[in-house]
């Protein structure tokens, strides 16, 4: 084999090795700036609004981001967020067994989101 060719074939690897962190990193920031701050103004109001919780706060929802894609999150806290409405509209999330594991799974990477960023479970 040729200096050359063998030269090519090195770069080619090391550019597909730059290349596979892409679509990670295109997961990360899929989430919209409103869904973010959405769930950041609702987690300050769950710890009285203080703002030391701004930054603790984006942090569980970036760590949350690393995790799921967008239309995940949205499903899955939703699921969770209505299990406890009432009458029918609260037993399609309370129980179905497919919204039951959504709503569990979203809780232990939420809190072990929130435990990293140091914010207490309410």
């Amino acid at each position: 084999m040729t200096f050359l060719r063998l030269l090519s074939r090195l770069l080619v690897r090391f550019a597909l090795l730059l290349l596979l962190p892409l679509p990670l990193a295109a997961h990360a920031d899929d989430f919209p700036t409103s869904g973010r701050v959405e769930y950041v103004l609702e987690c300050m109001q769950k710890h009285d609004g203080k703002y030391e919780f701004l930054y603790k706060c984006s942090c569980v929802i970036d760590r949350i981001a690393r995790e799921l894609p967008y239309d995940d999150y949205v499903a899955m806290s939703t699921a969770l967020r209505n299990q406890g409405l009432g009458g029918e509209r609260g037993g399609l999330f309370r129980d179905a067994g497919s919204a039951k594991d959504m709503a569990s799974k979203y809780k232990t990477i939420e809190a072990s989101a929130s435990k990293a960023c140091a914010v207490p479970q309410r």
